[in-house]
């Protein structure tokens, strides 16, 4: 959450939706906001800005904390602001003055509708399935072919699944598959290039990969190696982007402490030269258009680490990208995935947008979690239309789900409020009007705790279905996951009954 510094000067993009003024703490301003936008002192509540976020922030600034209310400066520090201990315990001061004691939930603009909607659930023959809690770390379906792939974090295999959810195991893998992208191949074979985080655990370890495999060849070595080394990389995409017919590759590095944006463009070899486009950590969502229509791939791009917000990259045509921050968000959002959809029919592409990452320093309910939509004025400026809350929200997917013309939205959500509104773990969004949306909450939050989403027709009969991947290791014990709820189930299905 409070990570490496950008040399934020100003608080000048958007928030986002949720109330973020502008404080009057010139500290803050200038210490906090040299790193990301400064945040304001209502997003939290006293006790974890006092007991757990200041002592991370004082560390970035050269200050050490003992037990958590007790500093002293770090002469030795190596960072890049440092502060002095009499304004830092100023800054301290500030938050335990006008941080409110607790935060009030947010009130959803339309209750929930519990039911199924237009979905049913499959879920995988029991007796084939491991009794182990389940660790989905990632669900893609290949509609083509009626398969699904999915990666176990406890094990690092990949799977593949049929359509009527029997699976077979593809390869071990190094660490665990976080990304599969289908690319063409020869022969009418198979393949999919794959990201491996490297580790799961939030730290600065470079065993990353990514890498082109092919499917039909279960268990084999052959694999054409496009990164190795890599920082915590989460997803790949690809495009020619110096336009010399040759296939590149953009890698995020969601990393921790490092991190960073990076090209791989192909040699003639067919190797691959890496280059930065950001050594900023974070890099967790990117789509590949023309956004500026010179005929030149650019990147947009999510950071969900410290200067959390939506990047433009431009492709500047000689190897290298010129950058605009489009959204920016507070600190401890906890932004998790983006999606460019037209919402509104007006031929320009909206931003989907969700947050919700509860895994860092401020564990708490937070009532700016949920889905939000951002329209498209034109000339990149974004204007936020829609807010639902939603604790702990993971994805959103866009899709005409019932067929009537406009976007529906699925979400899911990790970190849902498992004891007072499990309900929101899946939520099925119909618009039913111009940006107006009635929610279905599926029946579903005892079958797993979805962490991954994708949507495809998999049964092939014309509509679209949605693939959750569970990811129940860890978290079985919780008080918040009540035992008797499914936890051995690596994935289920929700079939479209629309055709």
């Amino acid at each position: 959450m409070i990570s490496a510094c950008s040399n934020k000067q100003s608080n000048q993009a958007q928030s986002g939706g949720y109330s973020i003024a502008k404080t009057d703490n010139q500290l803050v301003n200038k210490y906090c906001g040299s790193c990301h936008l400064p945040p304001s002192a209502d997003l939290l509540d006293k006790k974890t800005w006092v007991n757990s976020v200041l002592p991370i922030m004082a560390h970035k600034l050269g200050v050490q904390s003992i037990r958590g209310n007790q500093y002293y400066l770090d002469p030795d520090a190596k960072v890049t602001h440092k502060i002095s201990l009499t304004k830092w315990m100023k800054i301290v001061k500030y938050f335990k003055n006008e941080a409110p004691d607790s935060l009030e939930p947010a009130t959803p603009p339309v209750p929930l509708s519990k039911d199924w909607s237009i979905f049913k659930l499959k879920s995988p023959p029991q007796k084939k399935i491991s009794k182990n809690p389940s660790a989905t770390f990632m669900v893609k379906m290949d509609t083509a072919d009626g398969r699904i792939y999915t990666s176990d974090a406890s094990t690092n295999k990949l799977y593949e699944w049929d359509r009527n959810l029997n699976r077979k195991l593809v390869r071990s893998l190094s660490s665990p598959a976080v990304n599969l992208k289908f690319v063409s191949g020869k022969e009418n074979r198979r393949y999919g290039v794959i990201t491996t985080i490297g580790t799961t655990r939030a730290a600065d370890i470079f065993k990353g990969k990514v890498f082109r495999l092919n499917l039909d060849t279960l268990n084999k070595d052959e694999a054409d190696t496009i990164a190795t080394q890599m920082d915590r990389p989460v997803m790949s995409v690809d495009g020619d982007f110096n336009k010399d017919g040759r296939k590149d590759w953009v890698v995020c590095a969601f990393g921790h402490d490092a991190g960073g944006l990076f090209l791989f463009e192909q040699n003639a070899d067919h190797t691959y030269t890496k280059k930065a486009i950001s050594g900023l950590p974070g890099a967790i969502d990117v789509k590949v258009d023309d956004f500026n229509n010179d005929g030149w791939p650019d990147l947009m791009v999510l950071f969900a680490y410290a200067d959390e917000g939506i990047w433009l990259f431009t492709n500047n045509k000689h190897g290298g990208f010129d950058s605009r921050n489009l959204l920016e968000f507070p600190p401890v959002y906890g932004s998790t995935s983006f999606q460019l959809v037209d919402m509104n029919n007006d031929g320009l592409l909206d931003i989907l947008y969700t947050n919700g990452d509860n895994a860092d320093f401020s564990r708490i309910l937070k009532p700016y979690h949920g889905v939000r939509i951002f329209l498209n004025e034109g000339d990149f400026h974004y204007k936020k239309a829609y807010f639902y809350p939603i604790d702990g929200t993971t994805k959103a997917i866009a899709k005409d789900f019932d067929g009537d013309g406009d976007l529906d939205i699925a979400t899911i959500s990790f970190f849902s409020d498992f004891k007072n509104k499990p309900s929101e773990s899946f939520i099925y969004f119909e618009q039913t009007g111009p940006l107006t949306f009635t929610p279905h909450a599926l029946p579903i939050y005892k079958k797993g705790r979805w962490l991954t989403m994708d949507a495809g027709d998999i049964d092939d009969d014309g509509d679209l279905d949605i693939a959750l991947g569970s990811f129940t290791q860890n978290y079985v014990r919780q008080s918040s996951y009540p035992s008797e709820w499914g936890a051995s189930s690596p994935l289920v299905i929700l079939l479209n009954t629309t055709k």
